[in-house]
């Protein structure tokens, strides 16, 4: 009966180790997923979000907005 008593956790202690990092490493991936798919990281490749250049482009190419407007916004986007 050696070693097996309550006393002697000599032999325990790197399971109990590895079963404490596996246990964390879980529920880190559970609340990395979870907020990644409560800020919208869940988006399909087909619906990229537009930029704001892209929309000012656009809008110059419908003619909605004249080339000095267009210029001018697009100095300010940098």
């Amino acid at each position: 009966m050696m070693g097996y008593g309550c006393g002697d956790m000599g032999f325990m202690w790197p399971w109990m180790l590895g079963w404490s990092i596996l246990l964390i490493a879980v529920l880190a991936a559970l609340v990395w997923g979870i907020v990644r798919l409560a800020r919208g990281g869940g988006r399909s490749p087909d619906n990229p979000p537009s930029s704001a250049r892209i929309i000012l482009d656009e809008r110059y190419a419908r003619g909605e907005i004249g080339e000095d407007e267009y210029r001018t916004r697009r100095e300010t986007l940098g």
